[in-house]
Formats: C-alpha cells, sequence, structure tokens
C-alpha cells in the first residue's frame, strides 16, 4: 500500500510539475520584461530645459484621459485601431478615454488631462509639431527651451513633458495617404499607432531583442535595423520595421496594462511595481487571458506575436 501511495504521488507531483512548469517560466519571463521595460529613471538631455520642475511616472496618470486628434482626420485604418485601443483602455481602467477631433488647430483641444495625437500623410508637419508644443508649453508651463527646433525623428513618435501645471503628451503618427492602402501599408500603419499609443498609456519603454532565435514577447521588443537612409515611405522601409517586432500588442502588453492599472504604487517605474507584478502574477495573467479572448479588442492584439515576413505584404 504505501508502495502504491509513493507512486501514486510521484505521478501528481510530475502532473503538477508539467501544470505549472510553464506558468513559473512564464512569470520568470514577464519580470524579466517588466523589469527592462519599466524599471527606468527618466531623464531629459534638451539643452535649456526647467529641469527643476519634478518628474512623477505613473502609467495611470493618463487613466480616462482625453485623446484629442489634430492633423489629417483618421482614415479607416487609423479609426479601427483608435476604437479598439479606446475599448481596451475603457475594459482595464473601467473608464472611457473620449476622443475630441479639433481639425487643423491644438487650440480646439481641452487643457486638462489629454494626449494630443497629430495624425499626418506624407512628409512630417514639423512646423504644427512645433506650434503644438508651444501650445503646450503655455498651457502646463512645461519649461521647453524657447528657440529649439522640433522635426520629427521618425514616423511615429511620443513625446511626455511635465510642466508646473501638469503633463502634455504629444503623439505625432504617420498614416496612409488617401486612397486605397495594401496589404502592406495597412499593416505598416497599424503598427505605428498601435505601438505609439500602448507606449503613451503605459510609460514602457524600447526593448532590444537581439536574438533572432527567441520567440518575441512584447510589441515593445525591437530588432535594431540600420535604415538611416531609407525613405520613411519606401516599401523596404516599411517592410523592414514590421520584420522588427509585432505588429501589434502581445499578452504581455495586455498583462502590463492591467499591471499599470491595479498596482498601488506611487510610480510604476521603480522596484515596488516589479514587486506587485510578482506577488499578483496569477491573477492578472487570468485577466489577460480573458481579454485576449474578447473579439472586440482584434484589432490591435497579435495573439502569435511574430513579425511580419516582408515577402507576405507586397502591394
Amino acid at each position: 500500500m504505501r508502495c502504491i501511495c509513493r507512486h501514486i504521488a510521484g505521478l501528481l507531483t510530475a502532473i503538477l510539475g508539467l501544470a505549472i512548469g510553464p506558468a513559473l517560466a512564464d512569470k520568470a519571463q514577464y519580470l524579466d520584461m517588466a523589469r527592462r521595460g519599466w524599471s527606468y529613471e527618466l531623464r531629459s538631455t534638451m539643452v535649456g530645459r526647467d529641469m527643476s520642475i519634478p518628474v512623477h511616472i505613473n502609467g495611470r496618470n493618463l487613466k480616462g484621459a482625453e485623446i484629442c486628434l489634430v492633423g489629417k482626420p483618421p482614415t479607416e485604418g487609423s479609426r479601427v485601431v483608435l476604437d479598439a485601443f479606446r475599448a481596451l483602455l475603457e475594459h482595464v481602467h473601467g473608464v472611457s478615454a473620449p476622443l475630441r477631433e479639433a481639425g487643423e488647430d491644438i487650440t480646439a483641444c481641452d487643457t486638462g488631462r489629454l494626449v494630443v495625437l497629430r495624425l499626418y500623410s506624407g512628409l512630417p508637419p514639423n512646423r504644427a509639431l512645433g506650434s503644438d508644443l508651444a501650445w503646450m508649453d503655455r498651457v502646463y508651463e512645461l519649461g521647453l527651451p524657447s528657440r529649439h527646433v522640433w522635426a520629427a525623428s521618425s514616423p511615429a513618435m511620443a513625446q511626455t513633458f511635465f510642466g508646473r501645471k501638469g503633463s502634455g503628451t504629444h503623439v505625432m503618427v504617420q498614416q496612409a495617404a488617401s486612397g486605397g492602402a495594401g496589404p502592406l501599408d495597412q499593416e505598416y500603419f497599424r503598427s505605428l499607432l498601435v505601438e505609439e499609443l500602448f507606449q503613451t498609456f503605459t510609460f514602457g519603454m524600447d526593448i532590444l531583442h537581439l536574438d533572432a532565435q527567441e520567440p518575441f514577447l512584447s510589441k515593445l521588443e525591437e530588432n535594431p535595423l540600420r535604415l538611416r537612409h531609407v525613405a520613411w515611405g519606401a516599401s523596404g522601409f516599411k517592410s523592414a520595421m514590421l520584420s522588427s517586432n509585432p505588429p501589434a500588442l502581445c499578452a504581455f502588453d495586455v498583462f502590463m496594462l492591467h499591471a499599470v492599472a491595479r498596482a498601488p504604487v506611487e510610480e510604476t517605474t521603480t522596484p515596488d511595481f516589479l514587486s506587485y507584478i510578482d506577488a499578483q502574477f496569477t491573477p492578472l495573467q487570468a485577466l489577460t487571458e480573458a481579454t485576449m479572448r474578447e473579439l472586440r479588442f482584434a484589432p490591435v492584439l497579435d495573439p502569435a506575436c511574430t513579425p511580419r515576413a516582408a515577402a507576405k505584404l507586397r502591394q
């Protein structure tokens, strides 16, 4: 009898080991990814910026914040991404993220908590970017240098500045030109907008992905590319960008949305935030699995989390 009991106990141990083994491995991976993407100090090297203004980084700061669209009207593809991402934010935080369409002029935006999203097609509107930031500087007293020349450094970029009257977030994202967009453009512009929205509402930073043999876990991961001399509008540029990271949010990213929304910490870039994830991993994972099954979020999710092969995305 003792022998049989020991045998049954051994089988149970083996079965339990198989059941919890992957979860434990995922936990270790998730904690490492969270450390790499959310454990940092935000610093500014901008010459002339008022560095006496305190910086406080918490992903919940933008809970329920208004998204104010300026510039070009959203294309159908941009609209689909915005609607799905706002629905995801409401699902995670329990409050909606209002959307205001202000036209070309940023002064039509509210002056409360907001994310300014300037959409454009073709060449980046650097003059409008400068005007946007000058308005935000006046509203939030950001202490920006008065003679700084602003210019887009990539097709999509997000900047958050902390001021004496609150913080200001500005996002500028390229979208498809008017007319029909082929598969390459559709996937490329979706990828740009999803990534900037996710980083804006979580304060997650880019994560280097150097080992081509390792699977991707996050939209924040990037395989570094040498594209300095390739035109942004070229199909080769778009294909290369799509091959550098997943086109939409992975399960880990949804996990981090839930963690940011629930962590009882002052800042989401400190060891306390990682300790919360460690302690609450199982319930956060359950929330993530349920969210990933929601079809209404599909336009901004990528369960496979695999970068697209360039050969499959020819227009």
